[in-house]
């Protein structure tokens, strides 16, 4: 049985293409019920990544990891309020960064962390790469807009080539246009589906 696995993830949006697939998806995060449970397909898992999690599998089994470890203190567009959060609110964040980093690379597979772009990379190192959702409407058109992400990966992972969408014109910037609301934050950090579908493509097996 192949495995696919989704760190700090409530939505498990990227696990979506996987499930498709056929491969058994698990999506880990604190605001799941508790246990594990099943929607859509993908088992959920609530737990605390503040603590080490040991998936009730062997890890060679896996095939995929993706790591969203919160942002709150370190992405830059909350730069004014630094200060204000003080050192332990920084120090928290790098822990689930760091956490993230040790289980994808502990796995062995192909994987990727995502952060918006952050102060992580002058706590880590720089991102591997950037994308915006706009470049994978191709595979879903609603995902036509634009914010820049950072992605570190490594075990063979693969990035996908662009796929936009034909004909789109300028991609719109909804996410900073976003009004307050008491689920903004979770929808400002949603997975595009077409991103999701890009990267399956680009690192199933087969």
């Amino acid at each position: 049985m192949i495995h696919a696995v989704s760190l700090f993830d409530e939505s498990a949006v990227m696990l979506e293409p996987w499930r498709d697939a056929g491969h058994t998806c698990w999506a880990v995060d604190l605001l799941h019920p508790r246990g594990v449970t099943e929607r859509d397909g993908v088992n959920l898992v609530h737990h605390d990544l503040t603590y080490p999690w040991l998936p009730p599998f062997d890890r060679d089994d896996i095939v995929f990891v993706a790591a969203f470890p919160p942002c709150d203190h370190l992405a830059v567009s909350g730069a004014r309020w630094f200060r204000g959060k003080g050192l332990r609110a920084l120090a928290s964040s790098i822990e689930l960064c760091a956490t993230g980093v040790e289980w994808c690379e502990w796995s062995g597979a192909a994987f990727l962390l995502e952060q918006p772009v952050s102060v992580l990379a002058s706590h880590w190192r720089k991102p591997d790469c950037y994308f915006h959702p706009w470049e994978y409407a191709g595979f879903e058109p609603s995902d036509h807009y634009s914010k820049r992400t950072c992605l570190w990966h490594g075990g063979g992972f693969v990035m996908p080539p662009p796929f936009p969408l034909e004909g789109a014109g300028e991609p719109d910037d909804r996410i900073h246009k976003m009004p307050p609301s008491a689920d903004r934050a979770a929808l400002r950090s949603l997975t595009p589906r077409g991103f999701a579908r890009a990267v399956f493509e680009a690192n199933k097996r087969g």
